[in-house]
């Protein structure tokens, strides 16, 4: 871009311009750094950083439950993700057909369950289906939702492929389950991993909705530590329970960054071998 059209598009500021700039920056941090106090003043106040609040993790009964709220979460976040990923692939092909009813039908349905509440999803399952398996309402409405969010990252990254890939397998004889299959949809996945891999983070975040239902994962956990101890310790709870959240969401991310790195190693050797 050069200097006259950077000049239409982006007038530089001038001194009163920059001043008004740091005034708006530094009033912005003195009003985060003062709701902050008075956050932190206010739980004070209640006595949620008091050290005796934290004697309930000293029980065994209380860290295995933790032990087991964490696993209850990757359970159900490992069902929810396989049954995302099968129902996006299905949905994105189906999206993509020749037959008009088949892809009218499935655009419907990624357009229903993009745009219902997950939260009212899973409480429906729960009350009117599986009311005595809190576990499978869960599973199935995280695999519906993300299902048809992950139909439309497949789908933009079928459609992304260069469509020579696809007519070279036209020409080779291949049929378009084939070509679907064997051609676009690997192209398409490793195009789109990053999309995916931030979909199945959202998935597993998503398993604290199972404390509505009172399937025991993390948050339903951590909720009967609180209202099972003296004073409520919701702080020292967070505190807890945040972190192991956040490690399964790092875990993913880097198994992600792991995948990715091979998959590049493994194009650029076959690159080189075709060489």
């Amino acid at each position: 871009m050069n200097s006259r059209s950077a000049s239409v598009l982006y007038d530089v500021p001038g001194p009163r311009a920059r001043a008004r700039y740091r005034l708006f920056g530094v009033l912005g941090v003195l009003g985060i750094a003062a709701l902050l106090w008075w956050i932190v003043a206010v739980l004070a106040d209640k006595g949620q950083f008091d050290g005796w609040l934290w004697r309930s993790f000293e029980y065994k009964n209380v860290q295995q439950r933790i032990v087991d709220g964490a696993l209850a979460t990757l359970k159900a976040f490992a069902l929810g993700a396989v049954g995302s990923l099968v129902l996006g692939v299905l949905l994105a092909v189906g999206r993509l057909s020749d037959h008009r009813p088949v892809r009218v039908a499935c655009t419907a349905v990624v357009q229903f369950f993009r745009a219902m509440p997950l939260l009212i999803m899973i409480f429906a399952l729960y009350t009117a289906v599986f009311t005595a398996q809190p576990l499978w309402a869960l599973v199935l409405g995280l695999s519906v939702y993300n299902g048809a969010v992950q139909a439309e990252i497949i789908r933009s990254g079928i459609n992304a492929v260069p469509r020579g890939q696809g007519e070279a397998g036209y020409a080779l004889g291949l049929r378009k389950t084939q070509v679907m299959t064997l051609v676009l949809l690997p192209q398409s996945v490793r195009a789109m991993l990053p999309a995916i891999i931030g979909q199945l983070v959202v998935t597993l975040k998503d398993t604290s909705l199972g404390y509505i239902i009172t399937y025991p994962e993390l948050l339903f956990v951590g909720r009967w530590i609180a209202s099972n101890s003296d004073g409520y310790p919701y702080i020292p709870v967070i505190l807890v329970i945040t972190p192991l959240y956040i490690a399964m969401c790092l875990a993913l991310s880097g198994l992600a960054r792991w995948i990715e790195s091979r998959g590049r190693r493994g194009a650029r050797a076959r690159g080189t071998a075709a060489a």
